[in-house]
């Protein structure tokens, strides 16, 4: 596969050293220590797409390809600081949010985006449940998701269990990816990623892989063969920070899941097959394909 960096060319600096790049991505999320998801992924998704990611950690886990053994979670009032230095010094073109814990940072996440990030396209990443079935939201926090993050979310990207606990509407097939799409975006989302990934059976299941995509403007399906591996871990994250990547740089919306789609099929191929569970991806094959075709 060609690389997606392959088109990308530097921007001349000026006699400041400002080049006029874009790119800027500010990744609100947890800390994962094996690599494989979480802050880790999402800077290593952002950077192999061309961007700029910077962080405001939301907690801490102790995790890695067999599962999540602790969550310590950041102060809200730190979380705040470290977003307000990011903004206020380097500016951000895109947001990713993933991990949010508990109902306290995500009202603080909430309050922060409007008043520091205004105008900013937030892409929400509603992380619920690690892929080897520990909670990364507390139960009563996915009310404040809801009302407090979807309206926020340029796109939103759930998959599908957590589409169905957003909106109570089961999704097993496109059909209900379709209604839960379309119930998210009129709870304020201004577009909707609803992942197959994890449907198992009917046109989105088996041996492929269907994404519905629903913009203000009509509906896109992306579809895809399943890679049948364990080595998933932080699939969720790669692709939701790899769109916000491309989205920092200007692409639009349906380019840029396209975009972050293949790399995130290609990561998934090339895994390294690291760990005894659920292993993580190759994020870093672009630089390598780059240097192949030089």
């Amino acid at each position: 596969m060609k690389s997606p960096l392959s088109s990308s060319s530097p921007s001349p600096a000026d006699k400041s050293g400002q080049t006029g790049f874009r790119g800027r991505v500010l990744v609100i999320a947890g800390s994962d220590s094996g690599g494989g998801a979480g802050i880790q992924a999402d800077i290593k998704s952002v950077t192999a797409l061309g961007g700029y990611a910077m962080t405001a950690i939301t907690a801490l886990t102790v995790q890695n390809s067999l599962g999540v053994f602790g969550v310590h979670a950041v102060p809200p009032e730190f979380i705040r600081a470290q977003m307000e230095a990011v903004v206020k010094d380097l500016g951000t073109d895109a947001i990713k949010t993933g991990m949010l814990a508990n109902i306290a940072i995500v009202e603080l996440v909430a309050e922060a985006l409007d008043s520091l990030c205004p105008g900013i396209p937030a892409i929400i990443d509603p992380v619920m449940v690690a892929k080897g079935g520990a909670p990364l939201l507390e139960a009563k926090a996915v009310e404040a998701m809801r009302a407090l993050m979807v309206p926020r979310a340029f796109l939103l990207t759930p998959n599908a269990p957590e589409a169905e606990r957003l909106t109570g509407i089961a999704v097993n097939n496109v059909s209900g990816q379709r209604r839960a799409a379309e119930r998210l975006m009129r709870a304020g989302a201004r577009a909707v990623l609803l992942k197959g990934g994890h449907l198992e059976g009917g046109h989105s299941g088996g041996d492929q892989i269907t994404d519905v995509l629903a913009t203000e403007q009509g509906e896109l399906i992306f579809e895809s063969p399943r890679i049948h591996t364990r080595h998933t871990h932080g699939t969720g994250c790669t692709l939701a920070s790899a769109i916000a990547a491309r989205i920092a740089q200007g692409d639009r919306l349906p380019d840029a899941v396209d975009t972050a789609r293949a790399y995130l099929a290609e990561a998934i191929k090339r895994a390294p097959g690291f760990g005894a569970g659920h292993g993580p991806l190759d994020h870093a094959w672009p630089m390598r394909e780059s240097r192949r075709e030089t």
